[in-house]
Formats: C-alpha cells, sequence, structure tokens
C-alpha cells in the first residue's frame, strides 16, 4: 500500500524493538532508509494482490490491520486510561480514516494495476498539500496532476475498471483524512501511542467485513502467515524505517522521496504481477510524480509535511 499519509511531529520517536536494529538500520543513511520504506510499502502491496483470490480484498485488509495493530501494541504499549472524550474521539475517527484508506485502496488494486492505483491515491494528499499553501504557484502543480490523471484514464479511464478508479480517488480521500487526524492524534498522544490506538480501531472496525467476505479462510495458516507478512513489509517495518530517517532528514526532502511511490508502485507492479504500463500511463504516473514534487518544494520551511500512513 499505500498505501497512505502521517504528519510526524518531531516529539515522536521510533518504536525500536531492540537497542541494536535502529543502529543497524541507521547504517543506510537517511535516504536509503526511506527508499528502502517506499520498496517495503509496494511491494507489501503487490504480495496482497496474490493474496487476494485466497481471502478477498476485505480480508486481505482485515489480516493485515490485526498483525499490524498487535505488532504496535506490543511495542508502544499505550496507555488506555488518562486520555479524554476528545482524545478519544480523535483517535477512533483517526482510526477510521485508516481503515477506510486501507480498505478502498485494497478495493481499487483488486480492480486496476498497482501502478495507477497508487498514482491516483496520490492525488488525496496532493490535493490537501495544494489546498493548505494558498499558492498561485500550486496551480501549476493542480494542473500538471490533472494533466496526469486525464492521461491515466485515456481521456475516459477506457483502459481502467471505472469501480477501480472510484476506489483509488476514495482512498486517497481518505489518506488526506488521515493527515489531518493524524497530527490531531500526535499532538494528543505521546509518541506513537495514537497511531497504536487507530489501528486496534480500524482492525476492530474492519473485522466484521472480513469475516463476511473472508469467512474461516482467514484462519488458514498460510492466509495468515501471507498476512502478518504484508503487514510487516506494509505498516510495521516502513514505519520504522521512516521515523528513523526522519531523525537525520529534513521533512521536505523526506517528502519529495515519498513523491516517488508512484514509480516504486509501477515497478512493483511489473516485477511481482506482471503488470506493464503503457507509454501514456507511465507518462502520466511522471506528471503526477512532477506535480507532488512541486507542491513539496513551495511548501519548504512550513513546519509539517505530508508523510505517508503506516498503511495497514
Amino acid at each position: 500500500m499505500s498505501t497512505r499519509s502521517a504528519t510526524a511531529p518531531s516529539t515522536q520517536a521510533a518504536p525500536s524493538p531492540s537497542g541494536g536494529a535502529p543502529r543497524r538500520l541507521g547504517s543506510l543513511g537517511p535516504v536509503g532508509l526511506v527508499l528502502a520504506g517506499g520498496v517495503s510499502v509496494q511491494f507489501g502491496g503487490a504480495l496482497a494482490v496474490t493474496l487476494m483470490p485466497r481471502a478477498g480484498a476485505l480480508g486481505v485488509v482485515t489480516l493485515r490491520l490485526i498483525a499490524a495493530a498487535v505488532v504496535l501494541l506490543l511495542v508502544c504499549r499505550p496507555k488506555f486510561r488518562g486520555h479524554s472524550r476528545t482524545d478519544w474521539g480523535t483517535v477512533i475517527v483517526f482510526g477510521i480514516a485508516m481503515g477506510a484508506m486501507n480498505g478502498l485502496f485494497y478495493e481499487a488494486v483488486a480492480r486496476i494495476p498497482l501502478g495507477p492505483a497508487v498514482t491516483l491515491e496520490v492525488l488525496g494528499p496532493l490535493a490537501l498539500s495544494v489546498l493548505a499553501s494558498r499558492r498561485a504557484v500550486n496551480a501549476i502543480w493542480a494542473c500538471l496532476a490533472l494533466a496526469g490523471v486525464f492521461l491515466l484514464g485515456g481521456g475516459g479511464f477506457s483502459d481502467l475498471d471505472p469501480i477501480g478508479v472510484a476506489f483509488a480517488l476514495g482512498a486517497g480521500a481518505m489518506w488526506a483524512a488521515y493527515i489531518v487526524f493524524s497530527a490531531r492524534t500526535g499532538r494528543r498522544f505521546p509518541q506513537a501511542d495514537g497511531l497504536a490506538l487507530a489501528m486496534a480501531v480500524a482492525a476492530l472496525l474492519f473485522l466484521p467485513l472480513g469475516i463476511a467476505e473472508a469467512g474461516s479462510r482467514l484462519l488458514d495458516p498460510t492466509t495468515v502467515a501471507l498476512g502478518s507478512a504484508v503487514a510487516l513489509l506494509s505498516s510495521v517495518l516502513p514505519y520504522t524505517l521512516e521515523l528513523l530517517a526522519l531523525r537525520r532528514l529534513p521533512a521536505s526532502t523526506f517528502a519529495i522521496l515519498m513523491s516517488l511511490e508512484p514509480a516504486i508502485a509501477a515497478t512493483a507492479g511489473f516485477l511481482i504481477l506482471g503488470q506493464a504500463l503503457s507509454a501514456a500511463q507511465a507518462a502520466a504516473i511522471a506528471l503526477v510524480i512532477a506535480a507532488s514534487i512541486g507542491a513539496v518544494r513551495t511548501q519548504v520551511g512550513r513546519s509539517k509535511v505530508p508523510v505517508r500512513a503506516p498503511e495497514a
């Protein structure tokens, strides 16, 4: 997955299961850590697509959310007491946005190739960035992104399943909501406690949907193992890598690197799923990446820049 963007406040620290692991990972360098996280997320998304025939899109999302929630709760050990109603309301909405973002994205990649799906999803945080900046130059980035969408759809999305396109755009909208409520949650909960609690909320909300679609298949050992691998690749590992990177990398540079996600997704789709892109689709992805990088560069100096959602 995305897929998916959190705001990484400077007060957050990477959850480290062991003292030596962060030091070993840190030897990659901050840029290497970000790129490794991006590769992990998108190849995890490709693995999730191969798992869908076994458990369905909603079943895969459920397995991923549950596994990620268990890991984060064990690592972060958040306190359940001492929070106000507003705190819990914020984390619940955060969890709803997270679950909806993942569910919509997985429904999208069940219908359209991974590269175009991530490209369409990126439009959500891109639109949020453009609107939040309120600078005239961002009209250029918006036009570039729209040109990319037009190319991606071949003038009418005749080459892509329109339902899949709608799911991807919906995932993008939820990604934008995720950014907003991630920031609010980060201000109300220490370190990654709010993320762990929100992931648990998302997992609980999706459990009935996963059971309805996959039933007893969710208990199949192979399916559970693959679902756990997806959670590790798409949530736990990239989140840790990115938090380590943000200790030494400016948020603006980080966000520019994150703009390469559609290209990484297209590569993963080609290598793992055999999803080749047409020349027009490749050009569309390049335009959206350029728009994302341009929008980020106009916000250099701002205190918070959209970062990836730890996609379940």
